[in-house]
């Protein structure tokens, strides 16, 4: 052996030695895998119960260092990092739309970490890809679609929703030179990654055109038809319509029978915002609600919303799978051995994500160990306690209160005898916020600042909704004889 290849094996062994600590002993994994499940069912046995609102951040060290320390230190260091802010883990969580963080989702992580399978091509891990994919067929059949339809399990709606765009601008195709006359149709209500989407799919020049609502917020049809008929006597090119089932703000849910009857008479692409709403489809309730979500052709849905995931489940669902895979395929020569031979399609032919985790695993193992049927009961309860909530705070005196919910989102505020309304429910929500017994939050409706509430928690249950109708009056109270 030459002297140079001597010197280079040196170096390697120098170099592994310390590299070889990525890849620990048996002993050593055992006692970190010890003391993270101890954290963990602490967590889990405790964080429900405690504050679910907390300001004050703690000093934590969470700098990096060249030497390591032990996990004991490690896990002391995630004290603010699992306690700031709003408190996913808390029944009393009412703020925007919860995400649940379901135990056995997080089980399903770690199983998939683990093992690491790619599931974003078949070749490299057949029966992951093949277990997506079953994920997307039982939402696909959930919705309504037929035997051609295909999705993207993605991080969330607004790469869903940007897929779906992309997935439309192709399957209609609109030239560079069409954009500035291309018509989008959304409400005000309607979830701003969509104009988002737009902007980054490059159709930010598109006209939006922002149709009428009705008494509840939602899109009014012959609003909608009015607005293309116009549009196409004037030369434009009237497009996409955006529907929504569960706007954010309100809860509400467009009359998607009647959209959908604009949208194919002048030959529009439909899709349906479902992020928050769509798993409603499992009860009886939901599926008359959101009846007339099959004759899209793009869906979106978050299971870390209506499925109580943690953050990072989204699934985009489309009509014709082969719309979806036309808009997102490429090609490269290190890949054709593994696509020789393969009749199905990858994740990574219909996604924007080439690199991506497991993600179906998150999905599965919830739905496996509990069955549909709790889900259902789960989201059946979410939908009884927003009106629950909506009758209680209709019969106390001093409120206002905004329309019977179509899901389960209720917007409420209170009118004090003398000042300004709009200041006095931001101090209320600072005020429940700073109690920390329950997380709330408001938003903006008809020019009027609303408070709000999302009842989308599995841990929420008619004992936290009693609590903050309590708290709520009572700080009310308070604010007012101040």
């Amino acid at each position: 052996m030459s002297d140079a290849l001597s010197a280079l094996r040196k170096e390697v062994a120098d170099v592994a030695r310390q590299a070889r600590e990525l890849d620990p002993d048996a002993e050593r994994l055992e006692e970190w895998s010890r003391a993270v499940a101890a954290h963990v069912l602490e967590s889990v046995s405790v964080r429900g119960g405690e504050a679910a609102y907390t300001a004050e951040m703690g000093s934590e060290d969470t700098s990096l260092r060249e030497t390591g320390v032990d996990i004991a230190a490690a896990l002391a260091a995630l004290g603010s990092v699992e306690r700031t802010g709003i408190n996913q883990t808390s029944g009393r969580h009412f703020a925007f739309i919860p995400g649940g963080g379901l135990f056995p989702a997080a089980l399903g992580d770690l199983l998939a970490d683990v093992a690491n399978p790619y599931a974003g091509i078949r070749f490299a891990a057949p029966a992951a890809a093949a277990l997506e994919h079953s994920l997307v067929r039982w939402m696909a059949d959930l919705v309504g679609y037929p035997e051609t339809a295909g999705g993207d399990l993605t991080s969330g709606a607004s790469v869903a929703t940007l897929e779906a765009i992309v997935t439309a601008r192709e399957a209609r195709p609109i030239a560079v030179a069409d954009v500035d006359r291309t018509v989008v149709y959304l409400t005000e209500q309607t979830h701003h990654c969509v104009e988002k989407g737009l902007r980054i799919a490059g159709l930010g020049d598109c006209i939006v055109r922002r149709v009428q609502l009705d008494e509840k917020l939602r899109m009014e049809p012959a609003a909608l038809d009015a607005a293309v008929r116009s549009d196409r006597e004037s030369g434009l090119n009237p497009w996409l319509v955006v529907a929504t089932a569960g706007t954010i703000n309100v809860g509400s849910v467009d009359p998607l029978p009647m959209i959908a009857d604009v949208a194919d008479a002048y030959g529009l692409w439909l899709h349906v915002d479902a992020a928050y709403g769509g798993f409603f489809l499992l009860t009886a309730y939901g599926r008359d609600k959101l009846v007339g979500i099959d004759r899209s052709q793009t869906t979106v849905l978050d299971p870390h919303k209506g499925l109580f995931l943690p953050f990072g489940s989204g699934a985009l669902i489309v009509r014709d799978v082969g719309q979806l895979a036309e808009a997102h395929r490429y090609s490269a020569t290190y890949l054709n051995d593994a696509r020789a031979g393969v009749d199905a399609w990858s994740a990574s032919d219909l996604s924007i994500e080439l690199s991506r985790p497991f993600r179906g695993l998150r999905l599965w193992l919830p739905l496996k160990l509990f069955g549909i049927a709790a889900f259902r009961a789960a989201l059946e309860e979410k939908l009884l306690l927003a009106r629950y909530f909506h009758a209680q705070l209709c019969a106390l005196p001093g409120w206002e209160v905004g329309p019977d919910p179509d899901l389960s989102v209720v917007t409420y505020r209170y009118l004090p005898t003398n000042g300004d309304a709009n200041g006095f429910n931001r101090r209320l929500l600072d005020a429940v916020l700073a109690s920390g017994r329950a997380a709330i939050s408001g938003t903006e409706v008809n020019g009027n600042y609303t408070l709000r509430l999302a009842v989308m928690h599995y841990r929420t249950h008619l004992n936290h909704v009693e609590e903050l109708i309590e708290l709520l009056v009572t700080q009310a109270e308070r604010l007012e004889a101040a």
